[in-house]
């Protein structure tokens, strides 16, 4: 038998080597760190004084699984791993579910056991969070609750704060929602909750920090099936289109512009060289009057092909700007100096 690796080193090894498959023959392993059996004995009897639950499994072969344990033990992650721990940590800072003091405190904790090596690696890596506008936190016990009753597909009781304030400031609450919780998503910075509601027989979506839930939860369901993918299904629903992806208006035009230039701010839409300085766009939107101004923004002629619905809607924007130009004075007064 070849030399035995110090008991830590060896230690780390056996620890590296549990972690990577669920059951481990004590004789492989005791092949794989080239000792005997009773070494692996004596050196798991070691990890779990260190507070490893590891379980003899009995069996023909006998062996050894790392279990779940009551407490977090020393972990052990390879490189790659601590690098992407790190970086997940430091995208929690930003995530707004309430855990930002806890990852940060848990990102300087992995750092400060990194090797050099590794946390210069780390430290290129820098997150700055940009929002749109003041996004509401929401606390992390009630996301644990949501994603734990979707996991137990367990019917969720929660009462649900609504948009307008009331004079005092407060939030008012809807009566109880009873629903089927589906999936906890994020959009726009904001986490929502995808349901069944049982009371309104339809899909629909919950912001998160407007939900407080009750306890317990209700009964077990079998899963409904969204109309489309999650993805699809959530983005149908913030676009206003229907939950199958599609806009309900949706139109043709012929824009005096080449294609080129129109293309990068379509996202969604179709665009089709037809000359020099024309091209063919197909465009939806969630009403036709919200389409003629999208279509409007180009500043150029545009050529209505289809439908009837966007022409109308065309005529009657012309019919209001052309108010808007003609109320009011004609002349702008400058302002008086104070």
């Amino acid at each position: 038998m070849t030399n035995m690796p110090k008991t830590s080193a060896r230690l780390l090894s056996l620890l590296s080597l549990l972690q990577a498959r669920r059951d481990w023959p004590g004789a492989l392993l005791a092949e794989r760190l080239d000792v005997s059996p009773r070494t692996v004995r004596r050196d798991v009897g070691r990890l779990r004084e260190l507070g490893y639950p590891i379980v003899t499994t009995k069996g023909p072969d006998g062996g050894y699984r790392l279990g779940a344990g009551t407490r977090l033990p020393p972990l052990l992650f390879d490189d790659e791993q601590a690098v992407a721990l790190a970086v997940a940590l430091q995208i929690a800072t930003t995530a707004g579910a309430g855990i930002e003091e806890a990852a940060a405190r848990a990102l300087n904790t992995v750092r400060q056991v990194m090797p050099a090596r590794l946390r210069h690696r780390i430290d290129t890596f820098q997150v700055t969070a940009v929002e749109r506008s003041a996004a509401p936190r929401v606390d992390s016990g009630v996301l644990m609750a949501i994603s734990g009753a979707v996991h137990a597909r367990e019917v969720l009781r929660f009462d649900y704060a609504t948009a307008a304030p009331s004079a005092a400031g407060e939030l008012a609450t809807t009566a109880p929602r009873r629903v089927e919780p589906h999936h906890l998503v994020t959009w726009g910075g904001r986490w929502y909750l995808v349901a069944w509601d049982l009371d309104r027989d339809d899909w629909r979506t919950f912001r998160a920090d407007r939900i407080t839930p009750r306890t317990p939860n209700g009964p077990r369901f079998t899963p409904r099936e969204l109309p489309a993918g999650v993805t699809t299904f959530v983005a149908s629903r913030f676009s206003g289109s229907d939950s199958s992806g599609g806009w309900p208006c949706r139109g043709e035009v012929i824009l005096h512009l080449p294609g080129t230039e129109v293309s990068p701010f379509i996202r969604d839409g179709v665009v089709e060289h037809v000359g020099p300085d024309r091209c063919r766009l197909i465009l939806g939107s969630w009403s036709w009057a919200a389409l003629a101004t999208a279509i409007g923004r180009f500043d150029a002629d545009i050529e209505v092909v289809g439908p009837i619905e966007l022409k109308d809607a065309f005529a009657h924007l012309a019919h209001r700007y052309s108010n808007a130009a003609a109320s009011g004075s004609s002349t702008l007064t400058p302002p008086t100096s104070q």
